[in-house]
């Protein structure tokens, strides 16, 4: 088994492996090391053949609060590049996952905003408890949730992504239901077999049709083409320089209001 800092990854005798967000101290916030792991983590998922499904779920209330404060920090005084680097990093980290060759069954184990909605946005499949929260909340800081919006898209729709992508307005679980972005949501009890009846079926199918029909799937739906990737990089790129990210950053950091909140 691969030890990792950020992750822990189960295998069941069934084939079924369990990676956990392990950060419960930060509400799994994501930071560099965290996507490099699940980069790695996703490789040696598809290439293992005694896997036969992935779940992904979080330690702790949170499933992910989105981007790593110390995250932030660094990007309001970086460069350009530095800037592109460090969202490419998230854009690998998302193509990866959803181009898995095994189901990614999500089990959202609780609330998760920004770039937590683009790690369900992946899931072949997610459950959530009905207490949890979600919601797009980039703007407040005078951010675009960029590297993840093409997966949030293929995910929910356009028509269905304008009524939450820019307000930064939370929602319920079950609004994520009407939404497409949760499959369904279950008392937090139940959470579990709710999951179990998800990944049961995966054990009687054969792992080579299931890889080829999920990727048959992906290339019938929208296409995530590298100059899409890339695009949404440079967008992002282009709203840290403005003066309203630096501001609602600042804002954020020092735990005061910015000037947009009423």
């Amino acid at each position: 088994m691969h030890d990792y800092e950020t992750l822990t990854l189960t295998v069941d005798a069934r084939g079924v492996a369990t990676c956990t967000l392990n950060r419960p101290q930060k509400r799994n916030a994501m930071t560099d090391r965290m996507l490099t792991e699940l980069i790695d983590m996703a490789g040696h998922m598809s290439a293992d053949p005694a896997i036969r499904a992935v779940i992904l779920t979080g330690a702790g209330d949170f499933f992910c609060a989105g981007g790593d404060l110390s995250w932030m920090k660094q990007q309001i005084e970086a460069d350009r590049a530095t800037r592109m680097k460090q969202a490419r990093v998230l854009a690998d980290a998302l193509q990866v996952l959803n181009t898995m060759d095994k189901p990614l069954i999500g089990r959202i184990n609780g609330s998760a905003f920004g770039g937590g909605l683009g790690l369900m946005s992946v899931c072949d499949v997610a459950i959530a408890p009905v207490n949890a929260q979600f919601g797009f909340t980039e703007t407040r800081l005078g951010l675009i949730p960029a590297t993840i919006s093409p997966y949030v898209m293929a995910r929910m729709g356009e028509g269905k992504a304008r009524r939450v992508f820019m307000s930064a307005r939370l929602f319920s679980a079950e609004e994520a239901v009407t939404l497409d972005l949760l499959a369904k949501t279950v008392p937090a009890g139940e959470l579990d077999a709710a999951l179990e009846a998800e990944v049961t079926p995966y054990l009687s199918v054969a792992s080579g049709a299931v890889a080829a029909s999920k990727q048959l799937a992906r290339s019938l739906g929208p296409r995530i083409e590298p100059d899409v990737i890339e695009a949404t990089i440079a967008a992002l790129a282009d709203t840290w320089e403005t003066e309203e990210a630096r501001h609602g950053i600042e804002a954020f950091l020092t735990k005061a209001s910015p000037r947009w909140a009423r």
